[in-house]
């Protein structure tokens, strides 16, 4: 047989599932007014920050939209003034009974319509400044670009459902996964008293990602009885990317000083978990055992075992109780026993 040493140490209480990484935010760049792409002022796939400049419509429509609406704003203002000054005058010579009453409320009536007329007016001039200033699209925040959709010298129109592009943001970045809805209390609970630490482990890449654990589902899926949870990784060296396919360990606390055994050792039997221990005359003794959790190659045996004895881990099959065995050094080792 081959055996190993019951021993004690710190186990960390892990859950294990695969995630997928997913952007942070995501932004379809529409265009708000419709005219001729004037310029593409990005490479697809290029690093973008907020405010940075994508497109350029055709300004000149807008620019004389504005410059129209400007023109009827100064001519209304001239307008209001000359009935202010009316209504000046009317109301000296209403008091001097010079106009009817009627007179005056119409020259009244006629200034306050100019005055309305003024802040439409305003309104409009407004309006067209900002549709000019949408000619120019910009990043509304920091992230990579995706495709291009469309080439310079194209048309867009005002609100297509049509993006122009997308951009991801993609640090800081999210990996989402599930869980078993029997880890829910235990991962509210930790969660109450710290962030949680979450690693995520990219396939033939021996380095993991480090992350903390942001969010937690308000429901569980009934059809799968599982969680969904994200952990947000900084992702500053862009080893995560959306899309990808991860192995994700959720760290929920550490168990100090568990007694722990190779994963081998354990078996199943129809009274549940057992294993074999070697006796100091080397004998084979069958012991019940009260397992845990499983963290790495190590199972936390909570009962029916003591630190430092000697259980085996290779040769079950021809065990029985109480039968003589021979322990089989470790390759490499010399020694002999663990």
């Amino acid at each position: 047989v081959m055996v190993a040493k019951a021993v004690k140490k710190s186990v960390p209480m892990e859950v294990r599932t695969i995630g997928t990484v997913t952007p942070y935010a995501t932004v379809a760049i529409r265009s708000r007014v419709s005219g001729h792409v004037v310029k593409v002022a990005f490479k697809e796939g290029q690093d973008v920050s907020r405010g940075q400049v994508l497109f350029e419509i055709d300004p000149r429509p807008l620019q004389a939209a504005l410059a129209q609406a400007k023109a009827n704003l100064a001519r209304d203002i001239a307008n209001y003034k000359n009935a202010e000054n009316d209504l000046t005058r009317y109301k000296e010579l209403l008091a001097s009974k010079s106009v009817t009453e009627e007179q005056y409320e119409a020259v009244r009536t006629r200034a306050e319509a100019l005055q309305a007329t003024v802040a439409a007016d305003q309104a409009a001039v407004d309006q067209a400044a900002v549709m000019l200033e949408y000619a120019t699209i910009r990043a509304p925040m920091d992230g990579r670009t995706g495709d291009l959709l469309i080439d310079e010298g194209n048309v867009v129109k005002a609100d297509d459902n049509n993006p122009l592009v997308i951009i991801n943001q993609v640090a800081p970045i999210y990996v989402s996964f599930a869980v078993p809805e029997q880890h829910l209390a235990e991962i509210r609970e930790q969660a109450a008293k710290e962030r949680l630490a979450v690693t995520a482990w990219i396939p033939n890449d021996p380095q993991p990602v480090k992350g903390l654990l942001s969010f937690i589902d308000n429901s569980v899926d009934r059809a799968t009885g599982t969680i969904q949870l994200k952990g947000t990784f900084e992702n500053r060296d862009r080893r995560l990317w959306p899309g990808q396919f991860v192995d994700v360990v959720l760290r929920l606390r550490t168990i100090p000083d568990a007694l722990t055994v190779p994963n081998a050792a354990i078996q199943t039997g129809q009274q549940g978990r057992y294993l074999f221990v070697v006796t100091a005359e080397q004998k084979a003794e069958r012991r019940d055992v009260t397992v845990g959790i499983q963290s790495g190659g190590d199972t936390v045996v909570s009962s029916g075992l003591t630190p430092g004895e000697v259980v085996i881990t290779e040769g079950h099959l021809r065990l029985s109780p109480g039968c003589t065995v021979a322990v089989k050094p470790p390759t490499g080792d010399s020694q002999g026993k663990d």
